[in-house]
């Protein structure tokens, strides 16, 4: 959520060349055969591979002319993410390797940049396919996607760039609000050459629709600095909320951070944002700034017909957020998938809370557990400055520690990452395990299916709700482990994942109940949701699913992002609006 004026995309053709048993351990080995369009996954149409089989390894290669550098400046190399073990190589020496799929990473290759010489680029990407050990999220182990998995996404899928920096430069900012203070806490980190007597600063200026918050200068004696801005309260309720960032008003900081040298000369500047908005836990509430907020939550897998993981552009990003938004939702649960930092910066500036999630991996080994978390904590510390994101999930449905009830190590396990995310990041609330057998969480999710509504309000309408959950089961599992989370009424309840109507006949879709016609569809949809709104118990809902995704048809919208019924009736459905006539015809619509 920071950028610098100047930086090159290196999207476009790239060499690539497939390596099915992951033979080739060196550039030089490689034969280039073929042309991939990058940032897209060679099993993708749009990437022009289109290879959906089984391989280990693939390879890629660009040539490009560097851009000219100073003395005193250095040229950065970026990943936004590479599916799952990458190596770089820059003109056949290797300069970097880097371990997880969903995370980016950065490659200083200032030594390799020569005057009037063309540089060469090698990435080689290795991702075993039936490696279940690994954070994989919805990518299928199977030859052809089969249920709720998808196909595989391997090698480059998100944004490479070129950025060319001064040799002292701004490394990373994180940014946070605290509202009981009313300050935004920032922390800088300074990365290339650096020495404590270089005298150098650290200017940083905040506003708000052009009206100045903050405009303070700090000396450097560390890399590092922390500070805690204090602004100026107005004190008067209106006046506050006017500054506070929430889905109906999603007011943004603006905010330019310069770094300059003993004699105020700026070397280095970035504009970024933040925002005032704090998520707390009270009781059985859920707070939004200090005031109850009932989630409207839609489930997004984040999937492109022809682009797979990858955006097709940053327009459909940002289209994404504005559909959530326009079908009546506040916010999204991104399932099995860390989004491009892109959505997050559209939630952020449209106004869309975001639960993030950790895509799983599905065996409970000493190496899934290392992988899992270094990845997590990688994620976390790449997307914790973002207002929109509003709670943490470390595991979905027992993924990967699928003896949770019965193996005390998968329990600790849980608990374990459940208090590193509140280690990390304290000002968010953490769901455990979403949908069933809680051991630690703010949250307590679930995942309920019934198609029928009389029975979930039956479920659901029950004098002692809390006590009773705590004895159903929900695909076969407890909803809360014995021994854990006994006082129930300390916690959020929060059906996560419920509907699930496919707009389908075929027998080759799922969906967890079919309907013919967009019409019958609509009415399943509304009587579903009329009763959930209604049940107090829940502090929000989260409807699956945003849209089709490759078999499943189980989507309020195609996988084109074509709307199966009329997004206003959707928001109608969800209370938006004003209640719509039962049953509308559809015209241009099978009814």
């Amino acid at each position: 959520m920071s950028r610098r004026a100047e930086w090159t995309s290196l999207h476009g053709p790239w060499d690539f060349a497939l390596d099915p048993e992951a033979r080739w351990t060196d550039p030089r080995q490689v034969t280039w055969a073929r042309t991939i369009e990058v940032p897209f996954a060679p099993e993708t149409p749009r990437s022009g591979i289109g290879e959906t089989g089984y391989f280990q390894a693939c390879w890629y290669r660009r040539h490009l002319q560097a851009p000219p550098l100073a003395p005193d400046q250095r040229l950065l190399l970026h990943f936004g993410a590479v599916d799952f073990a990458a190596t770089v190589w820059i003109d056949g020496a290797q300069v970097a390797s880097h371990e997880g799929g969903y995370t980016p990473f950065t490659v200083d290759i200032t030594g390799h940049v020569r005057p009037d010489a063309t540089l060469e680029i090698v990435v080689r990407a290795h991702d075993d396919p039936h490696d279940l050990c690994k954070p994989r999220g919805k990518q299928d182990w199977l030859l052809e996607p089969h249920g709720i998995w998808y196909p595989r996404t391997t090698g480059i899928w998100q944004p490479v760039w070129l950025e060319r920096v001064h040799q002292t430069y701004i490394g990373s900012l994180r940014w946070a609000s605290n509202l009981e203070r009313w300050e935004i806490e920032v922390d800088a980190n300074i990365c290339g050459s650096w020495q404590p007597d270089m005298g150098l600063s650290l200017r940083l200026h905040l506003s708000i629709d052009g009206k100045l918050l903050v405009d303070d200068t700090y000396a450097l004696m560390h890399r590092e600095l922390h500070r805690r801005l204090a602004l100026s309260d107005p004190g008067i309720d209106d006046a506050r909320n006017h500054l506070l960032w929430s889905p109906d008003s999603p007011t943004l900081i603006t905010a330019r951070v310069e770094l300059r040298d003993a004699a105020g000369q700026v070397i280095d500047a970035v504009d970024s944002y933040t925002a005032l908005r704090n998520i707390t836990i009270q009781s059985d509430q859920i707070l939004l700034n200090g005031r109850p907020i009932r989630l409207r939550m839609v489930l997004d897998q984040g999937y492109w017909p022809e682009t797979g993981l990858s955006a097709p552009d940053d327009d459909a990003l940002r289209r994404d957020v504005e559909l959530a938004r326009a079908m009546g939702f506040n916010g999204v649960r991104k399932h099995q998938k860390l989004e491009d930092p892109r959505y997050l910066y559209w939630a952020d500036q449209l106004g869309l809370m975001v639960w993030a999630e950790m895509p799983s991996a599905y065996r409970f080994t000493r190496v899934s557990i290392e992988r899992q978390t270094r990845e997590w904590i990688a994620a976390i510390e790449r997307d914790r400055s973002h207002p929109c994101i509003i709670a943490w999930v470390p595991f979905n449905e027992s993924w990967g520690v699928p003896n949770l009830p019965d193996n005390p190590a998968e329990r600790s396990y849980v608990q374990a990452l459940y208090h590193l995310t509140k280690t990390l990041d304290p000002s968010r609330p953490v769901v455990g395990n979403d949908g069933w057998e809680s051991v630690a969480t703010d949250i307590i999710g679930i995942h309920d299916y019934e198609a029928d509504p009389l029975k979930l309000a039956e479920r659901y309408q029950a004098t002692d709700i809390r006590a009773s959950l705590h004895q159903q089961r929900y695909g076969g599992r407890i909803l809360v482990i014995h021994g854990h989370h006994t006082h129930h009424g300390d916690h959020p309840l929060v059906l996560t994942e419920f509907g699930g109507i496919a707009l389908s006949s075929l027998e080759n879709t799922w969906g967890y109940v079919r309907s013919a016609s967009p019409r019958q569809l609509e009415r399943r949809l509304r009587a579903l949701l009329e009763v959930v709104r209604r049940q107090e118990v829940f502090a929000g809902y989260c409807y699956t699913q945003f849209a089709d995704t490759y078999q499943e048809a189980n989507g309020l919208l195609y996988a084109d992002r074509t709307p199966k019924i009329p997004l206003e009736h959707i928001a109608a459905i969800n209370g938006m609006v004003p209640a719509l006539p039962d049953a509308p015809e559809f015209p241009g619509m099978e009814v």
